[in-house]
């Protein structure tokens, strides 16, 4: 197993089965198979329907057919637009390991592949995504570890989400509880998983203190084509080497006392001044923003305030594959 060959795709169907996660230690993490931006369109050796569509059910015929025997798969990638023979061997194995605490439900039929998949168009399933544009200091969206200008918001724990505003609110329909959503780093080309706890007590403006970019303006760029995904970008390599250490310039006449006590004044003073460490202050007025939670895909400021909502345990979006 492990990466496969790419091939050029001339007539990519128009449904497919979109890869929303990789189960870990499964057949399909032994490949190079990549949530969210991979799109299983078929198996090697089978055409294409008339109609141009996949047929979902021959391809999980064929999956039960091959457990233990080696199953090339077709795989369109959203990144380069190219379809690549991914080699994996369907098994169950890997799932029967529980604990002996657990007792195993013989009713459930174990995942071979280790994916969890929806049906979808593949031309446009990931364009709802939602881009970082900036975090506030002290903010939910920065304890988080949310990164402006080089995160995006891909899909959460319970899938994808189909329009604009099913992110808002998801965010909440979570204030005070924990909400697992996947980030697409474009820095490093990875994807992690986040946890954002949404509240209105962190001490500004909104629930997450971030504002976010959704629309055509706002969607992923392509990498560069010489770009090994997970590796650190050449001009952050760069920009890491002019910031070494540099240790503070005391003149040479004056004496070790005298500095320190300038230094303890100097730091008693932004304590009263700002009510913590000078070296932590940062203004708020940096950012040209007045609202923490908005949109500007359409170059227009959203304000997402409700005070209600339709259903909260609502889950937006398709039914999923498992295999």
């Amino acid at each position: 197993m492990g990466a496969g060959q790419s091939t050029s795709q001339t007539q990519l169907p128009a449904r497919a089965l979109h890869v929303l996660r990789v189960t870990p230690s499964s057949p399909a993490s032994q490949t190079d198979i990549e949530p969210f931006f991979d799109f299983v369109v078929g198996f090697e050796g089978n055409a294409l329907s008339p109609d141009n569509q996949l047929d979902v059910n021959l391809l999980e015929r064929i999956v039960d057919a091959h457990e233990g025997k080696t199953l090339r798969l077709l795989v369109w990638s959203s990144k380069n637009k190219l379809t690549r023979v991914i080699p994996i061997i369907p098994s169950r194995k890997w799932s029967l390991q529980v604990d002996d605490t657990k007792e195993l439900d013989l009713n459930i039929r174990p995942s071979l592949l280790g994916l969890s998949m929806r049906v979808c168009e593949p031309e446009t399933a990931t364009d709802n995504v939602w881009h970082v544009l900036d975090v506030i200091e002290g903010s939910p969206a920065e304890s988080a570890g949310l990164v402006p200008m080089g995160d995006w918001i891909l899909g959460w724990s319970g899938g994808v989400l189909s329009a604009e505003n099913d992110f808002y609110d998801l965010v909440e329909a979570h204030v005070d509880k924990p909400l697992r959503v996947y980030v697409y780093s474009h820095d490093f080309d990875a994807i992690r998983e986040v946890v954002l706890i949404p509240n209105r007590h962190w001490g500004g403006e909104g629930l997450l203190g971030c504002v976010f970019g959704y629309g055509l303006l706002h969607r992923i760029p392509p990498q560069p084509e010489d770009r090994i995904p997970g590796t650190v970008p050449p001009e952050l390599s760069e920009a890491g080497r002019d910031y070494e250490d540099h240790e503070l310039f005391v003149p040479a006449d004056m004496q070790p006392e005298l500095h320190h006590n300038r230094e303890q004044q100097l730091w008693e003073w932004h304590r009263q001044q700002y009510g913590h460490n000078p070296q932590s202050r940062r203004s708020s007025h940096e950012s040209h923003h007045s609202s923490t939670d908005q949109t500007h895909g359409d170059s227009r400021p959203v304000s997402r305030r409700h005070t209600e909502h339709k259903d909260k345990n609502h889950t937006p979006g398709p039914v999923l594959v498992n295999n």
